[in-house]
């Protein structure tokens, strides 16, 4: 699923090192969050996996694509092994819950009988049925999420990547969040958690995979806290 062989990452114009010989296995079905404080080298992590960037040094296995030695024109067909889902939601405006969800089944090339079996059963899946009318700026910050979660999930990624994904809501929603993308690694959809919100990740028995200065300095299933991390 994903695989990271001694990764190390450097950013030619600051010279940062972001990432430093990185070791990470993800396996099919498992639910991981990764953790850090801010320049920990998460968004890098992100960036590598999504094929943003390149590293600078070592393997990277992500579905079965190498990205070490991907193609430009193979990018989308990773792409749509994946859903991203990310902290300030990117939804379209002037689109309704249903067309946001849509549109990204229509990138990829879906038939209108596809969209319109597929969409409402996502859309009730995270709790939004009832909702398919509304523009974003109609819906909670909660629901816009949820929208977001829809979209990710829409074309049944192997793999979902939420970046942040709480940073927006209170705690009271991100616990709400999280139980949600919980529901949806047990139907079988692999689940990686960026995050820096401790407490949340205490709350739920996950692998907990910490990174600092580039480095993953603990991977298990103990808690934030033991890792002596603070901001």
């Amino acid at each position: 699923m994903v695989l990271l062989n001694n990764v190390s990452m450097v950013y030619e114009n600051s010279g940062t090192v972001a990432a430093n010989g990185i070791d990470l296995e993800i396996n099919e079905g498992e639910f991981v969050f990764l953790v850090g404080p801010s320049g920990s080298g998460k968004t890098t992590i992100i960036k590598l996996l999504t094929g943003e960037i390149q590293a600078t040094d070592g393997e990277i296995y992500v579905n079965n694509f190498n990205l070490r030695t991907i193609k430009p024109r193979k990018l989308p067909m990773l792409r749509r092994t994946l859903g991203v889902i990310f902290q300030d939601f990117r939804l379209i405006e002037n689109k309704t819950v249903y067309e946001n969800v849509a549109f990204a089944m229509r990138v990829v090339g879906a038939s209108n009988k596809e969209i319109a079996k597929r969409v409402p059963y996502v859309l009730e899946l995270v709790g939004l049925e009832g909702r398919e009318k509304r523009l974003p700026q109609e819906l909670s910050g909660g629901e816009q999420q949820r929208v977001a979660i829809a979209r990710a999930l829409v074309n049944s990624p192997s793999l979902i990547i939420a970046d942040e994904p709480t940073g927006n809501l209170d705690p009271a929603k991100s616990l709400e969040l999280m139980l949600l993308l919980e529901k949806i690694n047990e139907l079988g959809t692999t689940v990686l958690v960026v995050t820096h919100e401790k407490e949340l990740v205490n709350s739920f028995s996950k692998r907990v995979v910490a990174l600092d200065h580039g480095s993953i300095i603990s991977d298990g299933m103990d808690g934030y806290y033991s890792y002596g991390i603070h901001e």
